[in-house]
């Protein structure tokens, strides 16, 4: 590289040192990519497209002209703030989205500004209304196999390629094949129907909210496992009618009668077995009869 750049200098001055400005631009352009793209695609993409279609929250192409500047920084910043505070535009999006609140996100002014800029510029390539969208790709059919995968991954059957937690830890889903789940986050028994396959698909793809993001950290889900946990998910859903919780006051009140007798035989036999005299008497005794 650098003799051929010695040769080009030697024979054209000029071009030469034109030509190391530009191969030094076009490195330096190469390695730092756009901030504003980062940020979307760390913080953004798991809900949110740019021309592509509503995910979990809507499709942000043309949202400038939809929104004021000061709106979109107000509500990247806190949402929560917004739609506590009664914004009617923050109130009607949270309403039409299934009321799922997008997370509040520690930003800097600057990264704002940044993501701002990237998304103006990514739907002005796309159109306002991105009617050019990619031609979807044939979708997978789901076997019986997906969904006994689905199921077993959700309760922990099974563990998770990268040893993620299991969902049944802070999830629950009312499915008479599945054991009570936690209560720490959102029930999911009906969430197909609210957020469609391609929305729940975005989430186990791109945990948004802080406390999954952390938890899933380093141990993402592979592909085959989305997959799988999508098709239980929504035969979930389709089947919640025909499923009851499962109820485990009788089973832990038999448990308890039962445990209780247990105890109390064993503690009859002790008792059988227990000194009727006192020790001090069988002394006494053979005192008595040693005089």
């Amino acid at each position: 590289m650098i003799t051929g750049f010695s040769t080009i200098r030697r024979r054209f001055p000029v071009l030469g040192v034109l030509t190391i400005f530009l191969c030094i631009g076009s490195i330096q352009n190469a390695s730092a990519a756009d901030p504003g793209e980062q940020v979307f695609q760390n913080n953004c993409a798991g809900c949110h497209s740019v021309g592509g279609g509503a995910l979990v929250g809507p499709d942000l192409a043309g949202v400038h002209d939809r929104r004021s500047q000061a709106w979109l920084e107000g509500f990247i910043k806190s949402s929560q703030s917004m739609i506590n505070g009664g914004d009617p535009d923050a109130n009607a999006l949270y309403k039409k989205f299934n009321q799922i609140r997008m997370p509040d996100m520690s930003l800097t002014d600057g990264q704002i500004t940044e993501v701002l800029v990237y998304i103006k510029a990514a739907g002005a390539t796309t159109g306002t209304t991105g009617a050019q969208k990619p031609a979807k790709k044939p979708q997978k059919v789901a076997t019986k196999e997906d969904l006994t995968r689905g199921q077993n991954l959700f309760q922990g059957k099974l563990r998770f390629e990268n040893n993620g937690p299991t969902c049944i830890s802070c999830h629950n889903v009312t499915n008479d094949a599945v054991i009570g789940g936690g209560v720490l986050a959102k029930e999911l028994t009906r969430v197909f129907s609210k957020m469609g396959g391609t929305g729940v698909r975005a989430i186990l793809g791109r945990a948004p909210f802080p406390v999954m993001e952390a938890a899933y950290k380093d141990k993402p889900l592979t592909e085959t496992e989305i997959f799988s946990l999508v098709t239980f998910l929504q035969d979930a859903d389709e089947q919640h009618a025909y499923h009851n919780p499962r109820d485990y006051g009788k089973g832990l009140l038999l448990s308890g009668v039962i445990g209780a007798f247990i105890l109390f035989v064993f503690y009859s036999l002790l008792w059988l077995r227990r000194r009727k005299d006192s020790v001090n008497q069988k002394i006494y005794d053979r005192q008595v009869k040693s005089t």
